[in-house]
């Protein structure tokens, strides 16, 4: 079966959780802390307000890949002039499904979202493996995190 994009929903709350916190440990994480309930609790409440959004790859009804893009303002400075800026996160794609193309395009939905929200910019802390998606996607490395400007 060829791998379907959507929009994440409550239901999937759980499995995304899931995948954030494998992706999280599979990036070098060792905290002992229960994160589930924190994480519950901003997807819920920002999902409400419309402040994050996420796009899902699955495979029938596996998902196999995520995306995240919260949205927050800041005091505009001079390359964001209107301060609002996407910070993505949770881009993970499961191991047998990576070099297929699915990281893009998740990437392309949520930055999508971003200009739709009206961000100046979509900023990212890149773990080492998604420097190259980043940086081929148009990122252009700014300090210590990664910058896509509109």
């Amino acid at each position: 079966m060829a791998v379907q994009y959507r929009k994440l929903t409550e239901k999937d709350l759980d499995i995304f959780i899931e995948m954030r916190i494998h992706q999280l440990r599979e990036e070098g994480a060792t905290e002992e802390i229960d994160l589930k309930p924190a994480l519950v609790d901003y997807y819920k409440r920002h999902m409400a307000d419309g402040t994050f959004v996420s796009w899902l790859a699955v495979d029938g009804e596996k998902i196999v890949g995520t995306s995240g893009m919260s949205f927050v303002e800041k005091p505009p400075y001079f390359s964001c002039p209107n301060g609002k800026i996407g910070l993505l996160s949770s881009m993970y794609t499961s191991d047998e499904y990576r070099r297929q193309g699915i990281a893009k395009t998740l990437l392309t939905h949520v930055v999508e979202e971003a200009r739709e929200y009206g961000c100046g910019c979509v900023q990212i802390t890149a773990s080492d493996m998604g420097v190259l998606l980043y940086t081929d996607f148009g990122f252009v490395k700014n300090g210590n995190f990664m910058q896509y400007k509109f």
